[in-house]
């Protein structure tokens, strides 16, 4: 059917067919709005795009910086009114910003001689000094200035925006600038800085090298020294089997640029620094996936990198390196329990004071004799925690985890060096923690119940109590709202330590004495407040200010929850209206969905990040994102296992039931307008969705999905849907594969789908997306297909074009409305003026 901007009568006449003349005169009407069709609202769409919400929310949590010589804490919040710098004294129940802007600007305009004011301070790396008496920081300027490294001084990127550095002093409120200062470059990421400061350690070539604290200090200021002095500890890297990073990721020119620079080891150290520990991976036998990029610079660009499917047999053989660094020799372990197993080496957690320290070192989980790690089995039902005597090399296996799905393990918690361990499991259906002794003898369980523990935030060692956050235990809560307990080593004494029906995160100083505690929903603003380890409220610190929010007609979301297709599990969810909605109106409904079974796509704190729900919902839609079975691993190991062995169509049913339940509670969803989209794992459900229940569904716009899941990479699709170990009688083992994919449903498709993919994703290969294009085709049927060029997985710089592009496809197929893309220009829709010397889009 031949498409124009305006409705029109044809009148075939005339016309001769078979030698006969057309007797009868035959009208044919185009199905194409009226001018009193309905119309997407795009203009409150784009009052909330993201360049925009930039300018009407600005701070909405506490990021504390804990000080190391006391319990205190500063943090910088930004509000419409500017930032402030802000310093918490818990114990005092103080909280006082640190300097007075206006008096600051002041002073920092006479030196700098640029203007400044109190709410335009543009202070950059502010470090306390180690007394914590004093501060500095940094002022960028206006004044052009040429880069002290810069050989040839007349080319285009041999100046620089001159550097004022400034000492602060508290006590006095004095401001000082230190003269002749030359901004240091950041700390090079290649260099895994020992904990005593003596070497570094990286990788060039693919082999490792040392260089001296002297040397390194060198490099940090110019990295193009050619007195610095290095030593090479390894010779037989090559690439894919390399020591540290090969550079996997950089395309063909890339390799030839960076083959022989400085890259990073990732090795661990010992805490006494005489050792260091390393993962490496011989992936030379894996086979090579390929994205070629049509718009880089001069000829297109090839990436070449190792990518193992699921199922395959060239699988990357994992092994840990332990060196002698005094001796500077080192030794293969033998790790080896599973045909082609995975390993990980732990590493120590670093201390919440350390945040601002740039060369904190990377320190192996365990102590100066023995290091923790974990060995998984390929089919990853068996895990087993180990430890590594550094004297002896032995390899002791300590804790194992054995399930028929998945095993999932977290990082353990040594008590005192290793001589106790807390271990979280999942073995009894629930994720919780257990008592173990060195040897890896089960003293206890610590937590137990039919709720889900997250992760560990403190161990406090003398009074043997363990300070972790949980979900699901609070009655008349949504159980994934997120709180903070405390619990002793021997089970008892479990207490809830902030209180309220809201999803909290916090932070805990490193002494165990105080926390900061920020909370909110979706539906309320963000709020801070510091307390104490018992769980008394100690001080309010923030509540976000969301007033040039609402003042652009903002309207919280509403939680809700329905019953799943089973008509048993409880599922949770969002519903987004639009600003403007009219109860009395009929709405069509877009579900925005990720299956999980990693997450679930359903926000539970207040969230700046609007583009698939809110600002979606100001089109004209009803947009909800609910949970599914199978999907969030935060309830109990049932529910996150659902889909085991089904990784296609195990969460549409659930997705179907949500929506037929709240359109049977409100009149304003219209059921028979039903959208659905999503990115990713959302791209793949929100196409299978269309193809399982193509009378249901009406339109998706599924991005950057992995539609045929036996392409994509084997940990995640093995891991959650499931691969069969087989052993022959010979002893030999081999993997079986085996799953349903969306382009074998391409003959099922009734409505409107639009898929899209970047060019150069090497996460979820294009070819996901093409292959289902393939089947779509041979199947004749119609779809609309669009490539975002040069972009990954995210979409990046096109993220916005990609929304658009989205918004269009559902306005002409769920509204109806076949004008508005045509007329409303997509980068006319997020351009943005500002009176700042020339127009910026």
């Amino acid at each position: 059917m031949y498409v124009m901007k305006k409705r029109y009568l044809f009148s075939l006449v005339a016309c001769l067919l078979s030698g006969y003349a057309v007797a009868q005169t035959r009208t044919i009407t185009l199905n194409e709005p009226t001018s009193d069709a309905p119309k997407a609202n795009y203009s409150l769409a784009a009052r909330f795009s993201p360049n925009k919400l930039k300018k009407m929310v600005y701070s909405t949590t506490v990021d504390p910086h804990w000080l190391k010589l006391s319990n205190r804490f500063w943090y910088v919040y930004e509000t419409p009114n500017g930032k402030s710098w802000i310093m918490v004294d818990p114990a005092k129940r103080t909280k006082k910003q640190i300097f007075n802007n206006a008096e600051l600007a002041a002073e920092i305009t006479r030196i700098v001689r640029d203007p400044f004011d109190a709410e335009h301070l543009p202070i950059e790396n502010l470090k306390f000094a180690k007394d914590e008496k004093s501060l500095s920081f940094e002022i960028k300027s206006t004044v052009d200035e040429i880069k002290p490294d810069r050989k040839d001084k007349k080319a285009a990127d041999s100046l620089q925006k001159k550097v004022f550095y400034f000492n602060y002093d508290i006590a006095t409120s004095k401001v000082t600038e230190v003269p002749n200062y030359t901004k240091p470059k950041a700390k090079p990421d290649w260099g895994s800085v020992a904990p005593d400061s003596s070497a570094v350690i990286f990788t060039r070539n693919y082999n490792l090298y040392w260089m001296d604290k002297t040397n390194y200090l060198k490099a940090v200021k110019n990295e193009e020294d050619s007195t610095i002095v290095e030593h090479q500890l390894t010779k037989d890297g090559v690439k894919f089997y390399a020591y540290g990073n090969d550079g996997d990721g950089e395309n063909n020119e890339e390799v030839l640029k960076k083959d022989k620079k400085r890259r990073r080891a990732y090795v661990l150290w010992s805490p006494d620094a005489r050792y260091f520990v390393m993962n490496r991976q011989d992936s030379r036998k894996v086979k090579d996936l390929w994205v070629l990029n049509n718009t880089a610079a001069g000829r297109p660009t090839l990436e070449t990198y190792k990518y193992q499917m699921p199922g395959e047999k060239e699988a990357p053989i994992d092994e840990i390196l332990l060196f002698n660094f005094a001796a500077k020799t080192y030794k293969k372990l033998n790790v080896a329990a599973f045909k082609d197993q995975s390993v990980s080496l732990w590493q120590a957690p670093s201390l919440v004071k350390d945040r601002d320290n740039e060369f904190r070192p990377s320190i192996w989980l365990g102590n100066n004799s023995k290091i923790y790690f974990s060995r998984t089995s390929r089919d990853l039902k068996r895990v087993d925690i180990c430890t590594i005597d550094i004297n002896s090399e032995k390899v002791s296996p300590l804790i194992d985890e054995r399930f028929n799905t998945y095993v999932e393990i977290n990082r353990p918690g040594l008590v005192k060096d290793g001589q106790e361990i807390i271990h979280w499991s999942e073995r009894d259906g629930w994720a919780h923690f257990y008592l173990f002794d060195a040897n890896g003898k089960l003293k206890n369980q610590i937590t137990k119940g039919a709720f889900h523990c997250e992760s560990i935030v403190n161990i406090d060692e003398k009074n043997r109590v363990l300070y972790f956050t949980a979900n699901g235990r609070e009655a008349g809560e949504d159980p994934y709202y997120q709180h903070l307990y405390r619990v002793n080593f021997d089970g008892s004494g479990m207490k809830l330590l902030n209180p309220g029906n809201f999803d909290h995160a916090v932070s805990m100083n490193d002494e165990a004495k105080y926390f900061v505690n920020n909370f909110s929903r979706v539906n309320t603003a963000p709020k801070a407040m510091v307390m104490d380890s018992k769980g008394n409220p100690v001080m309010n610190l923030e509540t976000a200010d969301l007033s040039l929010l609402m003042a652009a007609g903002y309207k919280f979301p509403e939680p809700f929850k329905v019953k799943a297709d089973d008509g048993v599990t409880d599922i949770y969810g969002v519903m987004y209206k639009p600003f403007d909605f009219d109860p009395n109106k009929k709405y069509p409904i877009i579900e925005y969905v990720y299956p999980g079974p990693q997450t679930e796509a359903v926000n539970k704190a207040f969230t700046k990040s609007m583009d698939n729900t809110d600002r979606l919902a100001q089109l004209g839609y009803i947009v909800v994102s609910v949970g599914n079975r199978g999907g969030n691993p935060a309830r109990s190991k049932w529910y996150h296992t659902f889909g085991y062995g089904n990784l296609r169509d195990y969460g549409l049913a659930d997705k179907k039931a949500a929506v037929e339940q709240l359109a049977a509670r409100h009149n304003f969803i219209d059921a028979s307008r039903v959208g659905i989209t999503g990115h990713s794992g959302g791209g793949f459900m929100s196409t299978a969705a269309m193809l399982v229940y193509p009378d249901f569904f009406k339109a998706a716009v599924s991005k950057a999905g992995n539609h045929d899941n036996s392409i994509y990479n084997r940990w995640w699709s093995e891991k959650h849907h499931g691969v069969k170990e087989v052993i022959d009688s010979k002893g030999d083992t081999t993997f079986t594969y085996s799953i349903d994919k969306n382009p074998e449903l391409a003959a099922n498709l009734k409505g409107h789908l639009m898929i899209m993919t970047g060019d150069i994703d090497n996460n979820v290969h294009p070819a996901n997306t093409i292959r289902l294009a393939n089947e779509l085709m041979k199947a004749g049927k119609r779809f609309e297909f669009v490539i975002l060029p040069g972009q990954r997985h995210a979409f990046g710089d096109l993220t916005e074009y990609a929304f658009w592009k989205l918004a269009d496809h559902f306005n002409r197929y769920l509204i109806g409305d076949f004008e508005g893309p045509d007329k409303v220009d997509i980068v006319e829709i997020d351009r943005e003026k500002e009176r700042n010397g020339k127009n910026k889009k």
